[in-house]
């Protein structure tokens, strides 16, 4: 039963933590929440998301930083947990260009301290977050798990492409099962704030320009956060498994013969810029004066997922559209900031 069992779930007060965490609990999980509540963002806003999820009594939060090991690896002995859902990370490409020591500090040392928590504790799966932007400036599309991602374009993506290598040694040498997510684009309520939906909704509603980078030119494969949330769920529920077929003369860099695993989880429908940009105009009645930009550095044209490999593993695979996304998106900001 669902009700008996444990996860620990990193970056609780995150985006994507706080929905995972809402979801598990109402299907009944006990649930442990981490996080560092950095100011990377509005603390108001993670503040927020943690009141919802304390409403709820079997959540357990814990402020704790990824880095401080002794306190990890106390939390780790003490909750025991079966699942572990790493979400915690400095995000954003652009701000690794401005601090970068933050993305070595949290998204290698912490990611560490969650792989050596996970051996002592005996945990019977690790799933961590790794993302879309390791493919770098990769133009084949759609981006596969089983192509080449040694090419990254930011220090963040480095980092997440470190987490997948990490996470592989101690799959191969421990015999602990560990599955990363390569999440592209996330949006929807309670998103983040530094995110170009977040942004592009505040500046329009304030009757400010907005910032649209390559002239609108780009596009990205957006994926509603109850498809994220969906798919991390039924993914955290099998543990990753030795691929028999695995070959070192031509090896899947997916899979592994140690129990590791890769997945996109992806709208797998890339959406323009521009095209996000109208249907947020339609959703909010209300026109954006758009101030084209040249693309930025770390910036890739285009993202698509290759989703074949969640389905074909899960059942699932993401169908929110952004016609239906944006504007839930836009409803949850207008009640919340009560614009």
């Amino acid at each position: 039963m669902a009700s008996s069992r444990r996860v620990l779930i990193t970056g609780a007060a995150g985006f994507i933590g706080f929905h995972l965490c809402r979801r598990l609990l109402c299907d009944g999980w006990k649930v442990v929440g981490l996080d560092s509540m950095n100011e990377y963002y509005d603390v108001n806003l993670k503040r927020a998301r943690l009141d919802r999820l304390q409403e709820f009594p079997h959540f357990q939060f814990e402020h704790v930083d990824l880095v401080d090991w002794d306190r990890i690896s106390a939390l780790f002995a003490s909750v025991d947990p079966e699942i572990v859902v790493n979400l915690a990370a400095q995000a954003g490409v652009r701000y690794s260009l401005a601090n970068p020591h933050a993305y070595g500090e949290s998204n290698l040392r912490g990611f560490l301290n969650v792989l050596e928590g996970c051996r002592h504790a005996s945990v019977r799966h690790l799933v961590y977050a790794s993302s879309s932007s390791i493919y770098g400036g990769s133009t084949r599309m759609p981006f596969s798990e089983r192509d080449s991602a040694d090419h990254p374009l930011s220090l963040y993506a480095a980092s997440k492409k470190a987490n997948e290598l990490m996470a592989h040694t101690y799959s191969h040498l421990l015999g602990l099962p560990t599955t990363g997510l390569r999440f592209f684009t996330v949006y929807g309520p309670w998103g983040r704030p530094d995110m170009a939906l977040f942004i592009f909704t505040k500046a329009i509603l304030a009757g400010e320009p907005i910032n649209v980078f390559n002239h609108g030119n780009m596009q990205r494969d957006f994926t509603y956060i109850d498809d994220i949330v969906e798919g991390v769920v039924r993914v955290m529920q099998q543990p990753a498994r030795p691929n028999t077929q695995w070959s070192s003369a031509a090896p899947d860099p997916a899979t592994s013969s140690a129990p590791f695993r890769i997945h996109n989880i992806g709208g797998n429908s890339p959406v323009e810029l521009n095209r996000l940009i109208e249907v947020l105009e339609d959703a909010l009645g209300r026109k954006a004066n758009r101030n084209h930009m040249p693309l930025q550095p770390g910036d890739v044209l285009a993202t698509c997922a290759d989703v074949s490999s969640l389905e074909k593993a899960t059942g699932f695979r993401p169908t929110i559209p952004v016609e239906i996304g944006v504007p839930r998106f836009v409803q949850w900001y207008r009640e919340f900031y009560q614009v």
